[in-house]
């Protein structure tokens, strides 16, 4: 029988549990993918912790990336069909051997991208791709500073704008990360474990701050990167790996240059399948020509995923970590 991870109860990586079910069986519009390798986000331990909700509650499988191969379809399913390599970052379900999936969802995917890599890289990267060229388009010249910048996001990311033209600013907690930013896109790293990193954007940018400023840390990091925008610019706060972002007022916005703050997801950005299709097609094209690496720094069975959600939530992973059925 396949295993899957399932969630019980909101709690620490323990509440991780590994189960036997019986395969799934598609239903309209769904496909029945069974894995060859599953992504490892930061959102998963917000919907484990219950930060975020499940949406259908307890008990629920986490994860929300993966790719495989599609084994069925259920009635009324055009998009992708038995046999075929496809990638997704998507809805809940992700922990496990076989699971069912909107069709409508999952990427087909080029022979030049490989199952851990495509499962690597999904959610990441197309983060990567809203927040470069939708919610922020950056354009050569500009100057923009990266939070957690050897990160899984932030490796793709700031390899990415340093394609696009950009000199990259990245902020990393310790000297090997920092290396590691700095052979991955960025000009220049702070060490914000011994470095104001407000201070050193501002030397960087001889006092004029950045346009924008990806800040996928939250809490931590918040309030001190608004310091480092110019007037008129645009904090992207997109995630919470210190903790959920406090209440501010919003007076602070215009005493600090007239700032926008904008908080998008990924789901919001690939809603429709054209949008999906677009925002994906963009990430594989890229990684295709080798503009962007992806590179999978630590890899765990399935049924290790407690292991992985410790080494996570510890900061001693770096780029992209998959889980191997």
């Amino acid at each position: 029988m396949p295993h899957r991870i399932v969630v019980r109860a909101h709690g620490g990586p323990e509440v991780l549990e590994l189960e036997s079910v019986a395969a799934p069986v598609p239903g309209p519009g769904e496909a029945l993918v069974r894995h060859r390798a599953i992504g490892l986000n930061y959102i998963d331990t917000y919907f484990r912790t219950g930060l975020y909700p499940p949406p259908t509650g307890l008990p629920f499988v986490p994860g929300n990336e993966g790719a495989g191969v599609v084994e069925a379809v259920g009635p009324g399913v055009t998009e992708v069909e038995p046999g075929q390599r496809v990638a997704y970052a998507a809805g809940l379900g992700a922990y496990a051997e076989l699971r069912t999936i909107a069709a409508d969802r999952l990427v087909p995917l080029p022979d030049s991208v490989d199952d851990a890599t495509a499962a690597a890289m999904m959610l990441k990267g197309m983060t990567a791709q809203y927040l470069l060229r939708q919610t922020y388009r950056v354009q050569p010249g500009d100057t923009i500073l990266f939070h957690a910048a050897a990160g899984g996001v932030g490796l793709i990311a700031c390899q990415w704008a340093r394609h696009l033209g950009a000199t990259v600013i990245g902020t990393v907690g310790s000297a090997a990360k920092a290396e590691l930013a700095l052979a991955h896109g960025c000009a220049h790293v702070i060490d914000y474990t011994n470095e104001d990193f407000v201070a050193r954007v501002k030397e960087i940018t001889g006092g004029k701050g950045v346009p924008v400023v990806y800040d996928g840390v939250g809490k931590a990091t918040f309030l001190a990167s608004l310091d480092c925008l110019r007037p008129r610019g645009l904090m992207v706060s997109f995630g919470n790996a210190s903790g959920a972002v406090e209440p501010f007022n919003l007076g602070i916005l215009s005493q600090k240059g007239s700032l926008y703050v904008t908080r998008p997801t990924l789901f919001t950005y690939t809603a429709t399948r054209a949008d999906l299709l677009a925002c994906a097609g963009e990430l594989l094209d890229i990684v295709a020509k080798g503009a962007v690496r992806v590179e999978i720094h630590q890899r765990y069975k399935l049924a290790d995923a407690a292991e992985a959600h410790r080494a996570l939530e510890s900061r001693a992973t770096t780029g992209s970590t998959i889980l191997e059925p």
